[in-house]
C-alpha cells in the first residue's frame, strides 16, 4: 500500500533557497495532495501544552463549555460545539470541537465592519492556559504556513514570494480542536470531504484514524512522531487547474480512547480573488474520479470570503440562520 511521503522542510525554515524541498512538495502535491512535514521547528513543548489544555477543555462540565458556545461568538463564529453539532455532507459528525481564529480586537477594521469569521476568540475562564496555548500556537503555525507556501510556490516553478504577493500577505487563519470519542458506530466520525482553502496543517495525536483517498484507493495516514500532516484545499486545486490535488479524506476513531486532532487552515485573504496561477505550459494532471460533492471548481467566482462563507454555512446551518440570516421583524 502506498504511503504518504515525509518531507524535511528544515531548509525552508532556515530561510535557505529550498528548491529541492519544493521539488519534493511538488511531487507529493501532484500525486496525493497529502504529505507529512518534519523539521518544521514548531516547539514540542508548545504542542504538549496545547494538547493538555484541549483535553481539559473537553473534560469540563457541559454547562461551562456552554459559556463559550459558538452562538455566543456572533459573526466571528468562534467557540465550542457539542458532539454532532457540525455537519459534513448534511450528516452530523461524530466529534465535538472548538473554533478559533486570529485574535482581533473590536477596533480592527474588519471587526468594526461586522465581517464574518473575524473577531475575538472565546476561552473558558476556568482554563486560562488554553488561551495562552492557542494564541502561541496560532503564531507558530502562521509562520510555518508562510514557509510551506513558499515551498509550494517553488515547486510550481514560481518565485518563493508569489503567494505572499497575491494571496497570503494577510492570510485568513482558522484553527480547530476536535475530539472524536471512541464508538462502535461503523459510520465515519467525519465523512469523505475536501478542505476549502489553500493549505491545512494537522497535528494529530497517536490514536490514528485518518484516511486519504489516493489514486489507488483509500490509504491510512497514521501518526508520525514529530510531524504535521499537510493537505491541499480546493482553492489550490482550482488555481493550478488540477495539477495539484485537493484530496478527499475521512476520519474514524476505532480505538478505546478519545482521539484529538488540531487542524490549522492557512487560507487566502478574505478579500482575495483566487485566480489561476501563471504556470505556462505545465500540463495539469489527468482527471481523477469525480469529486465527492459533484462541484466544478472552475466555475467559482468572487472573493475567497464569499466562497468560504457559503461553505461554512452548510456546516452550521442553524448558526447561519441565527447569526447571519436572522429573521426580519
Amino acid at each position: 500500500m502506498e504511503e504518504l511521503p515525509v518531507i524535511d522542510v528544515s531548509p525552508l525554515v532556515r530561510g535557505e533557497e529550498g528548491r529541492s524541498v519544493g521539488a519534493e512538495i511538488d511531487a507529493a502535491c501532484r500525486r496525493l495532495g497529502f504529505f507529512y512535514v518534519v523539521g518544521h521547528g514548531v516547539d514540542e513543548g508548545l504542542q504538549d501544552r496545547l494538547d493538555a489544555s484541549a483535553r481539559r477543555l473537553f473534560a469540563l462540565d457541559p454547562a461551562l463549555k456552554e459559556t463559550v458556545a459558538m452562538h455566543r461568538g456572533g459573526v466571528a463564529w468562534r467557540g465550542w460545539f457539542p458532539l454532532g453539532g457540525e455537519l459534513t455532507s448534511g450528516r452530523p459528525d461524530g466529534k465535538e470541537g472548538c473554533y478559533f481564529g486570529q485574535e482581533l480586537g473590536p477596533d480592527h477594521p474588519k471587526v468594526r465592519a461586522g465581517t464574518p469569521l473575524h473577531g475575538a476568540n472565546l476561552f473558558p475562564a476556568e482554563l486560562p492556559e488554553l488561551r495562552t496555548a492557542v494564541l502561541d500556537y496560532l503564531d507558530a503555525l502562521t509562520a510555518l504556513g508562510h514557509v510551506l507556501v513558499r515551498g509550494i510556490a517553488l515547486g510550481l516553478g514560481l518565485d518563493g514570494a508569489w503567494f505572499d504577493r497575491h494571496l497570503t500577505a494577510d492570510p485568513l487563519i482558522l484553527f480547530r480542536i476536535f475530539r472524536y470519542p471512541p464508538t462502535p458506530d461503523p459510520d465515519w466520525g467525519v465523512a469523505e470531504h475536501t478542505d476549502y482553502g489553500l493549505l491545512t496543517i494537522l497535528r494529530q495525536d497517536d490514536a490514528g484514524g485518518l484516511q486519504v483517498h489516493g489514486p489507488d484507493g483509500w490509504l491510512d495516514a497514521p501518526p508520525v512522531p514529530g510531524s504535521f500532516v499537510c493537505n491541499l484545499g480546493d482553492m489550490l486545486e482550482r488555481m493550478t487547474d488540477g495539477r495539484y490535488r485537493s484530496t478527499p479524506h475521512r476520519v474514524r476513531n476505532t480505538g478505546t480512547a478519545d482521539r484529538l486532532s488540531f487542524p490549522f487552515f492557512f487560507d487566502p485573504a478574505w478579500d482575495a480573488e483566487v485566480l489561476p496561477a501563471p504556470l505556462g505550459d505545465d500540463r495539469p494532471a489527468p482527471p481523477g474520479r469525480p469529486r465527492w460533492d459533484g462541484e466544478d471548481l472552475t466555475t467559482l467566482d468572487g472573493t475567497y470570503g464569499d466562497y468560504l462563507l457559503a461553505k461554512v454555512g452548510k456546516v452550521f446551518p442553524q448558526l447561519r440562520a441565527e447569526v447571519l440570516d436572522p429573521p426580519v421583524s
